[in-house]
């Protein structure tokens, strides 16, 4: 089964700008409503992705992406990797369309938009994107999980590679920073040996002449 139904609404007020519905003999009703009730309940601190169990064996999966919620109901059965993977092709695909008809205006009209469903000619995109996600055991399913798996341990990988750095990092700035007291403490001993030296400078020629005075007269009143 696709995905059954698919909302896009804005995060703020939970205003749907598009509702797109697959053919199916049930009745969805019901869970039109239950999608609604997810929407209104949306603010700023809601998480990114988010699926939410029914109790008729079916799974909402929400993806937030710039203060828009894209909402599908999908059995429970299907994976959810995938059906996350049609959210994001469906928000991929709107931000284009609002891109070709808006410009860098798109998120303004987004924000004021004032009637429900404003951009609802954007269902016949997700008409065809609801075919190519039927069947999740397709190739061209199975491809696209495949390649959210290799993209995610890249991911991993470059995340793992990025801590090792850090670890590098730190024991370098350790070991500078070791250097650096030891440095430290010649330059203290340094200027220690300066300061003494120019005391040495500044004092010695009036000890040499109190010197010699006092030879001077020692020579005079006892010789």
């Amino acid at each position: 089964m696709p995905p059954l139904l698919t909302y896009a609404a804005r995060v703020s007020d939970g205003l749907p700008l598009i509702a797109s519905f697959a053919p199916t003999q049930e009745n969805l009703e019901k869970h039109k409503n239950e999608a609604k009730g997810i929407l209104r309940e949306l603010n700023s601190r809601s998480v990114a992705k988010l699926s939410i169990d029914t109790s008729a064996k079916k799974t909402f999966h929400c993806l937030i992406r710039d203060g828009i919620c894209y909402l599908t109901l999908t059995e429970s059965s299907y994976p959810k990797r995938l059906a996350f993977l049609y959210l994001d092709e469906v928000a991929d695909g709107f931000i284009e369309e609002l891109t070709k008809d808006y410009g860098d205006r798109w998120l303004e009209e987004i924000q004021t938009a004032g009637r429900p469903y404003q951009f609802i000619k954007f269902d016949q995109f997700i008409q065809r994107k609801q075919k190519t996600f039927v069947d999740p055991s397709s190739r061209a399913n199975t491809t696209k999980l495949n390649e959210d798996l290799a993209d995610i341990q890249s991911i991993m990988k470059k995340n793992i590679q990025e801590v090792l750095n850090r670890g590098e990092k730190l024991e370098h700035v350790s070991e500078v920073s070791s250097n650096l007291v030891e440095k430290s403490k010649e330059f203290k001993w340094g200027a220690k040996k300066l300061s003494f030296q120019a005391m040495v400078n500044q004092y010695a020629p009036i000890v040499a002449m109190g010197l010699f005075v006092l030879l001077v007269l020692y020579l005079k009143f006892f010789w």
